[in-house]
């Protein structure tokens, strides 16, 4: 007797806060962000293979260079796979669309395998903290509203809940509430992903998961009053999202990649 193979889940990659800068050589708090992100990369393929689709939650570039963002672009071909960027406060908007656009990543509203994907951008101009403008609002509801019968993953880069560190309580996304109006209309959003905050959260809402990931440069120190980091590998985020409507998710991290963290510093 035979039993019917189960469908193949969708694998999804998120990537975040890369801070690649144009110069080969720059470094975040003595990391090498290339050097970082290359690594990061490297155990995706050792310990997942390649994925379906990657998600790019913002902070790409530390210093909002189009050379960084090819950077970026170059860097994912070996996924030989469809990816979306969203910017964070460090981006160029103009500049990271326009790259974006080179590499087919500048896509916003994405349907796969029985999920859809919703990238939102809470970035704001000259600002550390986030916030969504009322067309960010309205094209969340109204993709929401357009696929009632799709499973949904909402993606933005600010973080729109507290995570317990008062450093970062005012650098979030100031308008959270506006955002949990819409969200909670729609049953269908399972999952709402972030970045921003360069280490793990892990939180449940009504009918979502809230998650967030480490950057693959720096982590911040988890629950920290003042800006601190801690000396934890460059990390990223893999999913595997099934037609049930239902999803795994786990935290990777390059456990082999060397860096001398610059723990004196206040800021970055």
């Amino acid at each position: 007797m035979t039993t019917k193979d189960e469908p193949r889940p969708l694998r999804v990659l998120q990537l975040t806060d890369p801070h690649l800068m144009a110069k080969a050589d720059g470094d975040l708090l003595g990391v090498n962000t290339r050097d970082s992100l290359q690594a990061v990369i490297e155990q995706v393929l050792e310990q997942h293979g390649r994925p379906d689709l990657i998600l790019a939650t913002g902070d790409i570039a530390q210093d909002g260079s189009a050379e960084a963002y090819q950077v970026f672009g170059e860097s994912l071909k070996v996924f030989d796979c469809p990816s979306a960027w969203i910017g964070g406060n460090h981006d160029h908007a103009e500049t990271l669309a326009r790259v974006a656009g080179d590499y087919n990543a500048n896509q916003r509203h994405l349907v796969r395998d029985g999920w859809q994907f919703v990238l939102l951008d809470s970035s704001v101009p000259g600002k550390v903290f986030g916030a969504l403008a009322d067309a960010e609002l309205a094209f969340l509801a109204d993709a929401l509203a357009a696929n009632p019968e799709l499973p949904a993953v909402v993606c933005l880069h600010h973080h729109p809940v507290d995570i317990g560190s008062d450093w970062m309580a005012q650098i979030g996304l100031t308008n959270r509430d506006a955002f949990w109006q819409v969200i909670d209309r729609f049953p269908q959003v399972k999952l709402v992903l972030w970045g921003h905050i360069h280490q793990e959260f892990e939180q449940t809402r009504r009918h979502a998961q809230l998650l967030a990931s480490p950057s693959t440069c720096i982590q911040f120190t988890s629950g920290s009053s003042d800006f601190a980091v801690e000396e934890r590998p460059p990390g990223y985020r893999w999913f595997e999202f099934h037609d049930s409507g239902e999803f795994r998710s786990e935290v990777g991290r390059a456990t082999a990649f060397q860096f001398q963290l610059d723990r004196n510093s206040t800021g970055y």
